[in-house]
């Protein structure tokens, strides 16, 4: 196409963790969502890992926001600057002279109202998106996956991202039975930063906790490969003189057990919804983890022995929502389900 350079195609999976862009089949960005404002001029002075270093280390002249929370837009200025910014970032690396014609799809949550859904689609578009449409996140995630979501079968996919756990039948192009609870990765950080606090009398920060959460994070006690204890430090809650606590697997399963205990019931209460011939394909094929919470130790283990039905981790979980989007860019006239 003799004006290709001035059309541009991108896949935004607009995370409450992380934001991640496709282009071309290639990831161009993976940052942090969040986004760093200075309070005297309201100017965002950094977007991503940048703003992501400031995070609570900041002045009172300064302020960092997440602008997503639970999976939805809850700041709509930070929101717009923060999508127009990570635009700008892949577009600097493309050399041209034009603005080009920006064609979009972003991921939303499966359970999103009118409001939340205009949110992402003004914000998109305020941000420079002149053709914009609209994925849900379970669909963008079996999709990425690979599940044949437009076949007659059932598929089932529990996605565990940052602010909400999607949990999805598909079936013929559409979501059958779909489920959004807002227990995901920020419920399991503060879960963290709330057990520290109680057992062993440390005050933590998100970042710290978080960081807690990749090193030694799991739901079950007994796992094949235990993971080193995690070394925290911090200052005592009672005399703040500096105190160090080792954490362990086992204590982090135990602190998360109310959380997890939370998804499994939405899961058995999806398939109690689920028509029986689609229950038979689940059960035949296994339901399918995407998304951060996927990688939790010993969670497909724990959930195949709550529910009697095989869990699959899915293969890169954190991108198999932006994964799925992406492929849905390359067709918006064949997927019945993208929305506009």
């Amino acid at each position: 196409m003799a004006f290709s350079f001035l059309n541009q195609e991108l896949a935004i999976d607009l995370g409450t963790a992380n934001t991640v862009i496709y282009q071309n089949d290639e990831i161009v960005l993976d940052e942090p969502s969040i986004v760093a404002i200075d309070n005297n001029i309201n100017k965002c002075i950094a977007i991503g890992q940048k703003a992501k270093l400031m995070q609570e280390r900041t002045n009172p002249g300064i302020k960092t926001i997440r602008p997503l929370r639970d999976g939805v837009i809850a700041d709509f200025n930070a929101a717009e600057m923060m999508i127009r910014g990570f635009i700008k970032e892949v577009n600097s690396k493309r050399h041209s002279l034009f603005t080009p014609n920006l064609k979009v799809v972003v991921g939303i949550p499966s359970g999103s109202t009118e409001v939340e859904i205009r949110a992402v689609r003004d914000s998109t578009e305020h941000a420079g998106g002149r053709d914009v449409f609209l994925i849900h996140e379970p669909m963008a995630s079996a999709l990425g996956i690979g599940l044949p979501v437009l076949d007659p079968r059932g598929s089932m996919v529990v996605d565990i991202g940052g602010g909400t756990t999607e949990i999805a039948v598909i079936s013929l192009g559409g979501l059958v039975i779909q489920d959004s609870i807002r227990t995901a990765g920020d419920v399991f950080t503060s879960d963290i930063q709330y057990y520290l606090r109680q057992q062993h009398n440390i005050k933590v920060g998100e970042i710290t906790a978080e960081k807690i959460k990749i090193a030694v994070g799991a739901v079950i006690p007994d796992l094949d490969e235990t993971p080193e204890p995690f070394i925290v430090r911090g200052p005592n809650l009672m005399t703040a003189h500096p105190v160090e606590a080792t954490i362990t697997h086992d204590e982090i399963a135990h602190c998360l057990d109310k959380s997890i205990a939370k998804i499994e019931n939405s899961i058995l209460h999806v398939l109690e919804l689920t028509p029986p011939e689609l229950y038979s394909d689940i059960v035949d094929n296994g339901i399918f983890l995407s998304g951060g919470g996927a990688l939790l130790r010993g969670l497909d283990k724990r959930l195949s022995d709550k529910v009697n039905i095989p869990f699959h981790v899915a293969e890169d979980p954190l991108h198999a929502v932006g994964r799925g989007t992406c492929m849905a860019l390359k067709n918006t006239d064949g997927y019945p389900f993208l929305m506009r």
